[in-house]
């Protein structure tokens, strides 16, 4: 088998691979603009596979691929948790370095270096994208009791209304400051990394990618530094004001979409546009306040009460309830718009049309039915529904097309048009969910202004009618089901 090696995408892809190229190791399809992920094994004996870099350190510790190339943060944050697993730093390329910083917000009065005193972090709210450093670290402060936002993007949004602290990764302190936070402490320092699986460099012949890499490694240093003692200074912190309606609105794809919706309706927020946004919109509706954040954190924070209302996917909405049947969130007005398709998606040369056909295949393969997909909770809810018997569901970050099919049998993906996956060479069987947007809301709203809970609603209901499109998705409660 040849080697296997896992690039990343996003924005080391561009650097990335300019540098392999210049090593001798250009990989066709690794060019910027490329939505190809996968690629056969080259003449000079290994494979490549593109996937999102936290995703990386993972295939490499598992030993689906022999090396990988990715921030180091990442490789930290896999190790935080799972300090046992055996990926090795082989060395270090060149690349802007990347740092883990503790910030707050202004109003917490908390200034630059000051770790707050630990009696004020009773039930402190953490938002970061790196729960594992995140734990660490709340582990280190010995905090008896805390709430850790695990989020998808966007987190230097959520200080000081919706988390007291966040944990974020930067260029430097400079980058920080712009986005208008304190920098606390710093927990991490590296840059980009050659690693690889402890047992592929004890067993295997490396030397086709290792050897053309070594010459362009240059000295890096890894340092995570844990905070020794914390200051005098008490953290301030912001309550919710239940006197505002609290609406959150999409950044990505989903924006322009949003946008449509809300033009439609005769709404508008100074600062949300349909390209352009800034996280904290001006609304001149009095007693709304909005807030950009990803769609994908929004059933969650309505459901902790943070939000009264947001515009989020139905797709978001049911991977949340897959995991929370319980939860205190439903769609209140399907807007109807950003269709898409989810569902199984195999190789092309895969020998099954429907999926009924499928699972006679997968049940004789003998060993557990691999699921990758950005929709754990789907994807497991999927393999239920259809009665596998012996599952591994495989959470990812994304770049999905990755994984199929050598490193999962099936990817339960989204698709608004097919053609990333007619580039990568899948199909997908037999779709299970249409997902449009939609705005989702909490079933007992913590504002006491449910009157513009129920006019917004209304606004949005007609801007659908106007559009041409019947809404046809349940209500929160009787008055905002009304015509």
């Amino acid at each position: 088998m040849p080697l296997g090696l896992a690039v990343p995408t996003g924005s080391l892809r561009e650097p990335m691979g300019a540098l392999l190229a210049s090593c001798g190791l250009s990989m066709e399809g690794y060019e910027s603009g490329s939505r190809l992920l996968r690629a056969e094994a080259n003449d000079r004996g290994f494979r490549f596979r593109i996937f999102r870099e936290r995703d990386i350190p993972i295939q490499v510790a598992l030993g689906n691929y022999d090396l990988g190339i990715c921030s180091d943060v990442w490789v930290a944050e896999l190790q935080a948790r799972f300090p046992g697993q055996r990926v090795v730093r082989v060395g270090a390329l060149p690349g802007a370095e990347t740092e883990v910083w503790l910030c707050a917000a202004p109003t917490a009065g908390i200034g630059p270096g000051q770790v707050p005193h630990p009696e004020s972090l009773n039930g402190v709210r953490l938002a970061t994208e790196l729960p594992n450093l995140t734990d660490l670290l709340a582990a280190r402060l010995r905090l008896p009791n805390y709430t850790l936002l695990d989020l998808n993007g966007s987190v230097e949004a959520y200080p000081p209304e919706d988390a007291d602290l966040v944990v974020m990764a930067v260029a430097d302190t400079a980058a920080i400051e712009s986005l208008g936070l304190v920098p606390i402490h710093r927990l991490f320092r590296g840059g980009v990394a050659v690693v690889a699986n402890a047992e592929s460099l004890r067993t295997r012949d490396c030397s086709a990618v290792i050897a053309p890499l070594a010459p362009a490694f240059v000295p890096g240093e890894v340092k995570l530094t844990l905070p020794t003692r914390a200051s005098n200074v008490p953290l301030e912190r912001l309550a919710r004001d239940t006197d505002v309606l609290r609406l959150a609105l999409p950044d990505g794809h989903a924006q322009r979409h949003t946008f449509a919706a809300l033009a439609e309706a005769g709404i508008a927020f100074d600062g949300y546009g349909e390209s352009n946004f800034v996280r904290r919109p001006i609304s001149s509706i009095e007693g709304v306040e909005v807030k950009v954040v990803r769609p994908q954190d929004m059933p969650t924070l309505v459901a902790m009460g943070a939000f009264d209302i947001a515009v989020s996917g139905v797709d978001r909405l049911r991977e949340h309830l897959a995991f929370f049947p319980s939860s205190p969130v439903e769609m209140a007005l399907d807007l109807r718009r950003s269709q898409y398709r989810i569902g199984p998606v195999v190789a092309k040369d895969f020998p099954a049309e429907t999926t009924q056909e499928a699972l006679a295949i997968w049940e004789s393969l003998g060993r557990p039915v691999r699921i990758a997909s950005e929709f754990p909770g789907l994807a497991e809810e999927w393999a239920r529904e259809h009665r596998l018997s012996h599952t591994a569901i495989i959470p990812i970050a994304g770049a999905s097309e990755a994984f199929v099919p050598e490193d999962a049998d099936i990817l339960i993906e989204g698709t608004e048009t097919g053609t990333s996956l007619r580039v990568n060479n899948l199909r997908m069987l037999d779709p299970f969910l249409d997902s449009t947007n939609c705005v989702i809301a909490a079933k007992e709203p913590r504002t006491s202004r449910l009157d513009l809970l129920d006019s917004l609603l209304a606004q949005l209901r007609e801007g659908v009618r106007a559009a041409g499109v019947e809404e046809t998705g349940p209500v929160v409660r009787g008055a905002r089901g009304s015509a």
